[in-house]
């Protein structure tokens, strides 16, 4: 394959730009001026006209939950901002569907209750009646029940902690309300996974997991996305990919992350280990691991070095003392694991900073590019420990749009003005060292990566206005590096991948537009009109 006719933005500092590159055996083998392409086209040559267009790498998507996915069996609120709203959508999808066992809903927006309160199965009952009803939160991390799925899955007042999540309790009277937090930490491990499938939950049916995957899949490289890092996935989930590779739904290569839960045994590490050397190879590796520090801002479950604003002295809380999580990071890169923690406010983030300085004064300094993945709310005091100690910031420019995360929303309310600058400091890490690796956090935003970049380079809201805190944007090549080279790195990709370069896999994407010299606003709606994995077209628009 020769590319002619483009604007190649290599992002390789030893060749920035060039006009043109060759492909051999999926590797780029010749990069330069087009006038030299001739020379690298022969009779069996395929010739792709990129006719003056942007040609980047392929983005890495270093976190996006493909397996979890968009459902379209359930309800869709996404944007409904009242009850009112999502009442009228799911009564509407129950009239549809009258014979429904369950009522299943995905992206409740948690300011769509109002007054800073969670939803309860009260809110729920008028549209649903006695049909259980399960409704996630957009970012999958709560789930939401009306009184006859309480009933259904046997939550009561002597049983809230479940296995999928920890039923919340009215303090007056001790009974669940029907908020059910935890559940990104329980409902989507293995065992939690289990239990729903037993309870007769159709969303956790192995079925309708591989089609959320498929069409994840299918998205993924419509969105020029060549490299996906799945970071949340029980040993059960690994069959999906398979199966996704052996019937020819994963075009985009892909590193499956392993879940850590707490309760993770050392034969569990021993398993592990062994199915990281079973699949290895360039289109599906596992290996990392996924652990929790805390949960998140807005039902005021993230550990924060202050109270919630409002809320006397909760502060929230980390799932492991400090100490505990120290000597299990230890042990963990001890063992040489690279650890993915998920920590969203300044406390959680600092915890997870401590331990690994912890772990490398205990086994050594070593390459482990442990992340921190969302680095939502960070302590300006811990910025340069990123760096220092070689601490991956794996970000969702995304997450901290104004309409999202911004004033009137529930995170900007919670946290409160004072501690604003904390949100999402990408240009105070990239300007102290630190690796920023991109990505879309998919389904929890959109997983298209011009969303992202417009949000890097403007945090201005989707259809324009005024931007928050615009101090810490970044300028557009930093974002694309952050969705290409600084991924890469992150994910111990750098050699092969991240760059257009000779020697790497030639995964490469033609863009519609220039986004690297257009106006911000025009970046959204950019599309990949073709995109290239290991030198073979696979998609195009």
């Amino acid at each position: 394959l020769v590319l002619r006719r483009a604007r190649v933005h290599t992002v390789d500092p030893d060749l920035p730009e060039a006009e043109a590159l060759a492909v051999s055996g999926g590797r780029i083998v010749w990069i330069g001026d087009d006038a030299d392409a001739e020379a690298w086209t022969g009779p069996d040559t395929e010739v792709l006209d990129a006719a003056g267009r942007l040609v980047t790498p392929g983005f890495i998507d270093a976190h996006n939950h493909v397996r979890l996915g968009s459902d379209d069996a359930c309800v869709q609120l996404a944007a409904a901002r009242t009850l009112e709203e999502i009442h009228h959508r799911i009564r509407t999808w129950h009239a549809a569907h009258p014979d429904a066992e369950w009522i299943e809903a995905e992206a409740f927006d948690y300011s769509a209750i109002g007054g800073g309160r969670m939803p309860t199965a009260a809110d729920l009952d008028p549209a649903t009646g006695d049909t259980p009803a399960l409704v996630l939160s957009y970012d999958v991390h709560t789930a939401w029940l009306n009184t006859a799925a309480l009933r259904r899955l046997g939550v009561t007042a002597d049983r809230t902690d479940l296995p999928f999540g920890r039923a919340a309790t009215d303090p007056a009277t001790g009974e669940p309300t029907g908020f059910v937090t935890d559940f990104a930490v329980k409902g989507l491990s293995r065992d939690g996974h289990r239990a729903l499938r037993e309870l007769g939950l159709p969303w956790a049916s192995p079925e309708r997991q591989y089609r959320r995957l498929a069409r994840s899949l299918d998205d993924a490289i419509g969105f020029g996305i060549t490299t996906v890092v799945e970071p949340q996935n029980s040993l059960d989930d690994l069959e999906l990919f398979a199966r996704a590779r052996a019937e020819g739904r994963l075009r985009s290569r892909l590193t499956a992350a392993l879940f850590h839960p707490r309760g993770t045994t050392d034969a569990d590490l021993d398993d592990f280990a062994d199915a990281a050397r079973r699949l290895d190879d360039d289109r599906l590796t596992v290996g990392p691991l996924k652990l929790y520090i805390d949960d998140v801002v807005e039902p005021r479950t993230a550990a924060l070095l202050q109270p919630y604003t409002g809320c006397g002295q909760h502060r929230g809380e980390t799932f492991y003392p400090p100490e505990e999580f120290a000597g299990l990071l230890a042990k963990l890169d001890a063992r040489g694991f690279q650890c993915f923690v998920h920590a969203t406010g300044d406390r959680g983030i600092r915890t997870v900073l401590d331990a690994v300085a912890h772990a490398r004064a205990l086994n050594g300094p070593r390459d482990a590019r442990h992340q921190v993945v969302h680095v939502e709310c960070l302590d300006p005091a811990d910025v340069p420990r990123f760096a220092e100690l070689g601490v991956v910031a794996c970000m969702q420019p995304r997450h901290c749009a104004p309409e999202i995360a911004g004033p009137g929303q529930d995170w900007a309310e919670n946290v409160g003005p004072e501690r604003w600058h904390k949100a999402w400091p990408m240009r105070s890490l990239h300007r102290a060292g630190a690796v920023l690796a991109f990505s879309s956090d998919w389904n929890v935003a959109e997983m298209d990566p011009m969303v992202g970049l417009y949000t890097a380079v403007t945090r201005r809201p989707l259809g324009g206005g005024e931007p928050w805190q615009p101090e810490e944007t970044v300028d557009v090549e930093t974002a694309v590096h952050g969705y290409t080279m600084g991924s890469a790195y992150a994910n111990f990709l750098e050699h092969e991948r991240g760059s257009l370069t000779v020697g790497k896999v030639a995964d490469f994407v033609v863009w519609s537009r220039d986004v690297l010299r257009c106006a911000p606003e025009d970046i959204p709606g950019t599309v990949a009109r073709t995109v290239v994995v290991g030198g073979e077209v696979v998609h195009t628009a």
